[in-house]
């Protein structure tokens, strides 16, 4: 199927957590990609949205959890026929390689940038609309207007390897469960799909492919047991309706 739109649902906070931080990353990354003011001010907010995220939990933890999780299944795999042992190896190096650049970094992550008195304003501002405008954060905005464009994506680099470690793991973690399942076609009965999943299985992830030109998206839910697909409308003026004929779709269950 050429010309898609994806559509993913994550069945655990866990990978919830992963795709939101992969989301912010790539904020960042776009942002850093310009050189004007406005540009600096998105790779600031969405680094300061990174950090909130890394103070709701022990999600270092988490994350190094999850590779070691990655480690165990795909060591199984060593002795099992048709495996490529050269690729399974370069999988299982990077993964050691990730898990050891994470447990290296004693100190929480972004701690330089929780300790930063010049971000720390620019947080406490954040949280009310339009805070961090000029007259609000005057020294935001003499950093913005005094430092060259080199001085500031130099700094803003320099914040950003905070979270090399941790890119790295989520990049690897969701490109491997992402690659565990290929998709298959299935029929979406007046635009309603359910499936079982089985409970032993680590399904983390469900993966929905429609073509563009087709005019509804999918609404996906799920849980430990069953996940389901509806099928709706757009209408950026009315409430979404779930459509009223049969349609197919692409999907994958990812279970790594």
């Amino acid at each position: 199927m050429s010309d898609v739109i994806t559509y993913e649902q994550p069945l655990n906070e866990r990978i919830r957590t992963f795709l939101r931080l992969e989301f912010l990353l790539a904020r960042v990354d776009y942002a850093l990609q310009r050189d004007d003011e406005m540009s600096h001010r998105e790779a600031i907010d969405a680094m300061l949205s990174i950090l909130l995220v890394f103070e709701r939990g022990d999600l270092k933890s988490e994350i190094s959890k999850e590779v070691e999780r990655l480690i165990t299944n795909l060591s199984a795999l060593e002795n099992s026929p048709g495996v490529d042992k050269v690729m399974l190896d370069s999988l299982l190096a990077e993964l050691d390689q990730t898990l050891d650049a994470l447990q290296i970094r004693k100190s929480t992550i972004g701690q330089v940038l929780k300790e930063n008195e010049f971000l720390y304003a620019i947080r406490q501002r954040s949280s009310i609309p339009g805070g961090t405008c000029d007259f609000d954060l005057p020294a935001y905005h003499y950093w913005l207007q005094h430092s060259s464009i080199e001085q500031r994506n130099q700094q803003l680099s320099y914040w950003l390897e905070q979270f090399v470690a941790v890119r790295r793991a989520i990049n690897i973690s969701l490109q491997l469960i992402r690659g565990s399942a290929a998709f298959s076609s299935v029929k979406a009965e007046k635009g309603f799909y359910q499936r079982g999943l089985d409970s032993s299985l680590p399904t983390q992830l469900i993966r929905v492919r429609i073509a563009t030109d087709t005019p509804h998206y999918p609404e996906i839910s799920g849980g430990k047991h069953r996940f389901t697909v509806r099928l709706m409308t757009f209408d950026i003026n009315q409430r979404p309706q779930q459509i009223n004929e049969d349609a197919d779709f692409q999907l994958s269950c990812c279970a790594m």
